[in-house]
């Protein structure tokens, strides 16, 4: 009797503990299957932002562009390039010619200035969708916007007071000066390959200020804006420029992978071909530093 007792107690706690570890493994099963729909559930969430992503890095700018109705166009104050009238309206080789292109895509030009060091940051902000303004194609510049091919040639020179000039003929003389350049400047950059004693300042046109107070030996600007800035006839008439330090070429700038550095290509080469591009450079004075289209 006693057996049987003890052999029936044994049955029923063997039933109650494979009852337990079968309702055990259903719950392990249930949270491996909850477990799994969660990953397939985060797998396609991750699938589909990265499909959005990819479907926004296509988006075409000029799309864009036409859709809000404005090019807006980042400069500085960069005669003969871009600057103002006596009513206040950007004018100049590359504001005339970004008019057009902005009237060939129906829409608005909306000229802002920008901090020149901050470009690159400005155009993929969005705060802008180009940068027009006499840009040198330096590597930097290359390397983070899609650009344009080039359309003028362009050098920069070393700008002294005139009863100095004679003095600083070479580069070895130009290194004894100091001078004032524009931050993130292809003269900035010439001052630094030639270890030039400088300072940076906002603008060409700053730099320019600074030797005419005296408060700098001479300035690095660009050839072209030397042409319409400095010497006879102009509001700097007792400046001039003398060494060359670099020769270089113009780019226009857009945000990198923007089908807009093609379209500006086109309508270069439409403007170039028809004569209209000169015509305009004839107005600004730079028709001999055109780059054929």
């Amino acid at each position: 009797m006693k057996r049987k007792f003890i052999a029936g107690l044994l049955t029923t706690v063997m039933t109650i503990s494979m009852t337990a570890c079968g309702q055990a493994a259903g719950a392990d099963t249930a949270t491996n299957a909850s477990s799994e729909e969660v990953a397939a559930d985060t797998a396609k969430s991750t699938t589909e932002e990265t499909a959005d992503a990819a479907e926004s890095s296509d988006e075409s700018d000029v799309d864009y562009i036409k859709g809000k109705g404005k090019l807006i166009v980042g400069i500085t104050d960069f005669a003969p390039m871009d600057f103002k009238d006596d009513n206040g309206d950007w004018i100049g080789f590359d504001a005339d010619l970004a008019k057009k292109v902005a009237e060939s895509l129906g829409v608005e030009c909306e000229f802002v200035e920008i901090d020149w060091d901050n470009k690159i940051l400005e155009l993929q902000n969005k705060s802008i969708d180009v940068v027009w303004n006499g840009m040198t194609l330096t590597s930097e510049v290359t390397s983070s916007m899609e650009c344009t091919n080039p359309y003028l040639n362009n050098a920069q020179v070393v700008v002294v007071s005139k009863d100095l000039a004679g003095d600083v003929a070479t580069v070895e003389d130009a290194a004894k000066l100091s001078y004032a350049v524009e931050a993130g400047s292809a003269g900035e950059q010439a001052a630094t390959d030639n270890s030039f004693d400088f300072i940076s300042v906002t603008s060409q046109a700053d730099a320019v200020m600074e030797v005419q107070a005296g408060t700098s030996g001479a300035c690095i600007i660009d050839l072209l804006m030397a042409g319409a800035m400095i010497g006879e006839g102009t509001s700097y008439p007792d400046l001039t420029h003398t060494v060359e330090l670099t020769t270089e070429e113009y780019g226009i700038g857009c945000r990198k992978g923007s089908d807009l550095a093609a379209y500006i290509n086109d309508q270069l080469k439409s403007m170039y071909d028809d004569g209209s591009m000169v015509e305009t450079a004839k107005v600004y004075g730079v028709q001999d530093a055109i780059i054929a289209q």
